[in-house]
């Protein structure tokens, strides 16, 4: 018997299980389960990844400093105060591991990111699931809950996998109500995709306050996932401590490069977003015409809930669609039996999403 001893708690994570991306039959397999872009990355992204390939052996920027530049200069925001990872996911779990700890609480809401429970485990705070309203993070009951031990608060707007997003009275309405020792950490991975005018991703709050983070993702729109490359905005102080605690060269040369460049093709990322306008309001019409209840979604991706009836209930239709080469999302482990979530496909792919779970559903 091994005389090693794990940490407190660790074992009770249950490890995050990403979407599958092989599927059971089919002639084609068609991964909607990732939220990935169905454009793919940009070209130009693309080759600036290849031009980094004679200089594999040389170390990175450590401070991913044109990186942040370009990033600044994109969105408007002050380099000094912007942090670089190995995907957003490498971002929240330095949050989590430098502002909380054993005894402290880490707060949510109840259908949030899987992510949030794991990184608040892992450094030894315990996670506080808030119940959500109609899928919608509830400000007030998040406020009623928040205490003198809850240090983190992840708010995902918008939500996944629920789709759903708080406007910005409510996320100011949701800062405010925290304690000030509270640290807000907006995850706006899915924040090009927003095009309503009540919606904005919280780099005005991490402005105006010491107590708000913003993160933002390269893997969705910017079609960047392999290459795992994020990014935050903080204040001062946060963004000090960040560089203190993340592992050097935490964001590799070919990440680097590739993600300026995706930035500079804002014509790939305008058609992106002209796609998933178009297609996501034809699905969900679509799926709602089929019989099922449809949640409204804000980002790339589609909620249809499934009738109770065993042999059409989620389950049976996720293993109908995965014999057909159709990979959606099982959402079973965010305590959503009856819903699966499909990615905004190609036109084909949505296409013959449709046509596959109307033969299901007959």
């Amino acid at each position: 018997m091994s005389a090693l001893e794990v940490q407190p708690g660790i074992l009770d994570i249950a490890a995050y299980v990403p979407g599958r991306d092989k599927a059971d039959g089919g002639t084609r397999v068609v991964r909607l389960a990732s939220n990935e872009t169905p454009l793919g990355t940009s070209p130009r992204a693309v080759e600036a990844y290849r031009r980094c390939a004679d200089r594999l052996f040389r170390y990175p920027d450590g401070g991913a400093g044109a990186l942040r530049e370009a990033i600044g200069a994109h969105h408007g925001l002050d380099p000094a105060r912007i942090v670089c990872g190995n995907g957003s996911d490498d971002l929240l779990n330095l949050l989590a591991t430098a502002y909380s700890g054993p005894g402290d609480e880490v707060m949510f809401s109840e259908h949030a990111f899987a992510i949030y429970r794991i990184v608040a485990q892992t450094a030894g705070a315990t996670p506080v699931a808030v119940p959500e309203t109609a899928l919608r993070a509830d400000v007030e009951a998040m406020v009623a809950r928040a205490g003198p031990e809850t240090r983190i608060c992840f708010l995902a707007n918008p939500n996944n996998p629920t789709g759903t997003y708080l406007p910005a009275a409510a996320l100011a309405r949701l800062r405010a109500g925290l304690p000030e020792s509270c640290l807000l950490v907006i995850d706006a991975a899915y924040a090009e995709y927003m095009r309503q005018d009540d919606y904005m991703d919280g780099a005005t709050l991490v402005d105006a306050h010491d107590n708000v983070v913003m993160t933002r993702s390269f893997s969705k729109i910017y079609g960047l996932s392999a290459l795992r490359l994020g990014w935050l905005y903080a204040p001062p102080a946060v963004a000090d401590v960040l560089n203190r605690v993340r592992m050097p060269f935490n964001a590799n040369h070919p990440a680097q490069a590739a993600g300026i460049a995706a930035l500079e093709d804002t014509a790939h990322i305008a058609r992106a977003v002209a796609h998933n306008e178009r297609w996501r309001p034809w699905l969900e019409r679509e799926l709602a015409a089929l019989g099922l209840e449809v949640h409204p979604s804000a980002a790339n991706f589609v909620l249809p809930e499934f009738p109770e009836a065993e042999g059409r209930d989620a389950a049976a239709a996720y293993a109908f669609l995965l014999a057909r080469g159709i990979i959606p999302r099982s959402l079973a482990s965010y305590d959503l039996p009856r819903c699966l979530r499909f990615s905004i496909g190609l036109a084909d792919e949505n296409r013959l999403v449709i046509e596959t779970l109307g033969a299901f559903l007959r």
